[in-house]
């Protein structure tokens, strides 16, 4: 290829690249309106002086859930300041104290500070701005499950489904979103009394939806004339095979990156055929490029251990290594779980059977090879 015919550094075949990013909301959301709808008529009592109805909303990985809670939280926000809606996710945030500080954030615009501010304070803040100002909380636990194997599900249900029990007036509600449908959570009977769900189905994605999804994000992500549809379905074919629509919107990027390499304006199917085999190293690569000091030390440790870690032993070592608190040693957990590079797993033993051993996703040598 000839030096004059490499695209300049300011050509690009992207118009948005943001628009393959996990957290991109896209401005069409299709094929969920059945289940958006379930969720605005739970809302909907709430914004008339009422309480709203809790809801399950189940579904397998990358059906939409997220998506559409979000979307949905946000007409709400548009439609009336009667209710604050606030999204968790459990993989972040298991601890009381975690989540309630992120309600308290959502109300107040800031989180109260992580030591000398008693959970009990942080709590009343909420409810009596709550019973102050009329106004109804809804908040939606994503992937719940994880707030079920910290053991906290049934504090933090309680907390917020009974808070009328001592503040006047308060009205809240949880939405339980569950991506691992073959969990399956008990709650005590103090909780149960008070939840009594209704559940909201997301079905897989059928091919054509899938295909029309990667065409939108297609034609916001890139230029027009840049992908065809041919090369779509080629991808649509790939994210069937696999389950799930996150790796046809990744597969969308790198074959756009792989494309710009060499120098092309349009994205052809062996472009698509390189970004198949190139998908899991370069997304593993990427993900390690973006830890910070830290986090790549957790990592470290872990690719260097001869044997499966259990969490309490590991929090001895990295302190060790790093020189940092439990609590932040347990933040850095959350976030590498998070980000899938790491499994943990409850073994039962331990504390209340709270003891996790941690597993690497992937094989060591594989994540030494990405400058780590």
């Amino acid at each position: 290829m000839a030096i004059e015919d490499i695209l300049m550094f300011d050509e690009t075949i992207f118009q948005n690249i943001n628009a393959f990013n996990p957290d991109y909301m896209p401005p069409n959301y299709n094929f969920r309106d059945s289940q958006m709808e379930g969720m605005a008529m739970s809302i909907r009592p709430a914004i008339r002086g009422g309480r709203p109805t809790n809801s399950v909303i189940l579904g397998s990985c990358a059906t939409g859930k997220t998506t559409a809670i979000k979307k949905v939280f946000e007409l709400v926000e548009k439609t009336t300041d009667k209710v604050i809606c606030c999204y968790i996710n459990c993989q972040l945030h298991t601890t009381r104290f975690g989540i309630f500080s992120q309600i308290h954030k959502k109300i107040f615009g800031h989180q109260p500070p992580e030591t000398g501010v008693p959970f009990s304070r942080v709590y009343e803040s909420v409810m009596k701005y709550l019973s102050d100002e009329n106004k109804a909380l809804v908040v939606a636990f994503d992937d719940v499950n994880y707030l079920f194997q910290s053991q906290n599900a049934n504090k933090v249900f309680y907390d917020i489904l009974r808070a009328y029990e001592e503040y006047e007036g308060v009205r809240t509600g949880i939405f339980a979103i569950l991506s691992d449908l073959e969990f399956r959570f008990a709650l005590d009977k103090n909780v149960n009394t008070v939840f009594i769900p209704q559940d909201i189905v997301f079905q897989p994605y059928s091919y054509s939806e899938v295909f029309s999804i990667l065409k939108d994000r297609a034609r916001a992500g890139f230029f027009p004339g840049v992908i065809s549809d041919e090369v779509i379905e080629e991808i649509t074919n790939h994210t069937i095979e696999l389950g799930d629509l996150r790796v046809g919107i990744d597969l969308l990027r790198v074959s756009g990156n792989i494309a710009e390499a060499n120098a092309s304006r349009t994205i052809e199917l062996e472009h698509v055929e390189e970004a198949v085999s190139k998908q899991g190293s370069v997304n593993l690569m990427e993900t390690i490029n973006s830890l910070n000091d830290i986090e790549r030390t957790l990592i470290k440790v872990l690719v260097e251990s001869d044997e499966v870690q259990t969490a309490g032993a590991l929090s001895k070592q990295f302190k060790e290594e790093a020189g940092v608190s439990y609590a932040t040693f347990n933040r850095t957990l959350e976030k590498l779980e998070f980000l899938r590079l790491i499994d943990t797993k409850y073994t039962g033993k331990g504390v209340r059977g709270n003891s996790r051993e941690i597993i690497l996703r992937f094989a060591p040598e594989d994540i030494k090879r990405c400058n780590l």
